[in-house]
C-alpha cells in the first residue's frame, strides 16, 4: 500500500494497548446493550443475541500496572507506514479521519475524532470487554474503534479473504463509517430494532457503513497520505467485504444459509454497498443526505 513517504503521521489518533493485560479487575456498571450488540457483531457474522455472552452486562476494568507498548513512537512518516503494519494502521486512521473532518466541514457539520484502540487478546471498552473473538468493532459509548491486529490473519485463515493492506483499510473505514453514523444520529435510529434478515435495520446499518468506507476510498489520495489506490487494492477491499458476508460465513460454519438470521448482509450486498461508495464518492449515495444530526 503506497503511502506518501513525506506525510506526517499523527499517532495521537491511535491508543496502543498491545501488551497490556487486563490485570486485576473491578466491576463497572453496564447495560443498555441493544445497540452495542448490533454494532459489535460486525465482521463476524454472528447473531447479535449471541454476543450477549461475550459482552457482559457488568464489564471488567483493568487495574493492572502494565504499561502499553511504545511501538507507535517509530511511526513518524508515510515511509514508516509503507514498512510496518501498525504504522500502516495509523496512516489509514489519519487518512480516514482527515477526509471525514473535511467532508463534515464542507457540509456545515463538525466531525469529532475517534481513536482506534490497538490491543492484544483483550482490553476494556465502555461497551464491555473487547476480545479477539469479538473482532473489530466501534463502541458508541466511548466513540472508539477497537482492533486486535491478529484479526487480519483470521480474515484470511477463517474467512478465506485474500488479505492485503487495502483489506485492512476497508475494515477500518467500515468502523469509522459507524462513527459517522453515530455523529449524525443514524445509529440511534437503527438501534431500536432487533429484527434480522436481508432488509432489516441491522443489515441496512452495516451496508451503509460499507458504502461510507467506499466513499473514503474514493477520496483517499486527496487526503495526502496515500499516493494512489490501484485496481488491485480495490479488489482487496471488495474481496474482504465478500469474505464477511453472512451467507458465506453461514455456509462455512453451519453448511447452509439462513437469510432470516442475517445481521450484516450477504456477500453480494456488502460488495455492492462498498462499490456504491467507491463509484460515487458521495455520502448521499449511501442514504446519508447530510452530515449533521
Amino acid at each position: 500500500m503506497p503511502f506518501n513517504d513525506r506525510s506526517r503521521l499523527d499517532t495521537s489518533q491511535v491508543d496502543d494497548r498491545r501488551g497490556r493485560g487486563l490485570g486485576t479487575t473491578v466491576a463497572v456498571g453496564g447495560g443498555g446493550l441493544g445497540l452495542v450488540i448490533l454494532v459489535v457483531a460486525l465482521l463476524l457474522g454472528l447473531n447479535p443475541a449471541d454476543l450477549a455472552n461475550v459482552i457482559a452486562p457488568a464489564p471488567a476494568a483493568s487495574t493492572g500496572s502494565a504499561s502499553p507498548t511504545d511501538n507507535l513512537a517509530a511511526c513518524q512518516t508515510g515511509a514508516d507506514a509503507n514498512t510496518r503494519e501498525d504504522c500502516r494502521i495509523v496512516g489509514f486512521v489519519d487518512s480516514i479521519q482527515a477526509f471525514w473532518t473535511d467532508e463534515f466541514a464542507r457540509q456545515g457539520g463538525q466531525y469529532l475524532l475517534a481513536k482506534t484502540v490497538l490491543f492484544t487478546g483483550s482490553t476494556q471498552s465502555a461497551c464491555g470487554s473487547a476480545t479477539a473473538e469479538v473482532g473489530p468493532f466501534y463502541c458508541p459509548a466511548d466513540q472508539e474503534v477497537y482492533l486486535d491486529l491478529d484479526f487480519f490473519n483470521e480474515l484470511q485463515t477463517r474467512f478465506g479473504a485474500q488479505g492485503g493492506a487495502f483489506a485492512e483499510a476497508y475494515v477500518l473505514a467500515h468502523e469509522y463509517g459507524h462513527h459517522v453514523q453515530d455523529l449524525t444520529g443514524a445509529l440511534d435510529k437503527a438501534g431500536g430494532s432487533s429484527a434480522t434478515g436481508p432488509q432489516s435495520a441491522s443489515v441496512q446499518t452495516e451496508l451503509q457503513a460499507d458504502c461510507l468506507a467506499g466513499v473514503w476510498a474514493y477520496h483517499a489520495t486527496d487526503t495526502g497520505y496515500l499516493t494512489q489506490v490501484t485496481d488491485a487494492e480495490i479488489a482487496q477491499s471488495l474481496d474482504a467485504a465478500a469474505a464477511v458476508g453472512d451467507d458465506r460465513i453461514q455456509r462455512q460454519t453451519q453448511g447452509y444459509v439462513s437469510p432470516e438470521s442475517w445481521t450484516h448482509g450477504s456477500s453480494a450486498q456488502r460488495q455492492q454497498a462498498l462499490k456504491n461508495g467507491l463509484q460515487t464518492g458521495d455520502p448521499a449515495s449511501c442514504g446519508m443526505p447530510g452530515l449533521t444530526p
